[in-house]
């Protein structure tokens, strides 16, 4: 394909470890390293860019994926414990905790819910959605950044890709992001 150490785009990281394995290792198939090994390295500076701006609006990570899930509800952004559990994939005791120390930062507020006497309801406050949309916004201009060397239809044919990938693992996951 001309890529890589053959020329083209250029060498990366992977390129180099691939050639070494090939070189030590001649009796295995390296291949999938080419992909995999990028996807392992592109989290990486993804997770750095996420953190960097989840940082910047004084948020980390948990309270981003908390605040974005009700914000996702659409109005009037609120959820029970029990579908924000199931929509960040942690226990009842980390979203209890996580609910609680998000309320004292003033960020969520928790009501009676009116359909189940036993129930409460999780919402976003005025500053928890401004805080979150901010996040939001600038997490979105990172991940622009992220994919610029590569144009609109290269964009998509590689989620197209990445896609085809996931969707066996999302088959068995329980919850959405």
């Amino acid at each position: 394909m001309g890529r890589g150490l053959d020329g083209g785009v250029g060498s990366d990281e992977v390129d180099l470890l691939v050639a070494a394995w090939r070189q030590e290792r001649p009796d295995l198939d390296v291949e999938p390293l080419q992909v995999l090994s990028r996807v392992s390295r592109l989290a990486r500076h993804l997770d750095r860019a996420r953190r960097a701006s989840f940082a910047e609006h004084g948020l980390e990570t948990w309270e981003f994926d908390v605040l974005t899930a009700l914000r996702r509800a659409g109005e009037p952004y609120e959820m029970s414990p029990g579908a924000l559990l199931r929509a960040t994939l942690v226990t009842s005791g980390t979203m209890t905790n996580r609910i609680d120390r998000l309320a004292a930062a003033g960020l969520v507020r928790r009501r009676p819910d009116p359909e189940d006497r036993r129930g409460v309801l999780v919402s976003l406050t005025d500053a928890g959605r401004a805080r979150v949309d901010d996040a939001f916004a600038d997490l979105l201009r990172r991940e622009r950044e992220l994919l610029s060397s590569l144009g609109k239809r290269e964009q998509q044919a590689l989620s197209d890709l990445l896609r085809t990938l996931l969707v066996p693992f999302d088959a068995t996951d329980t919850g959405v992001r």
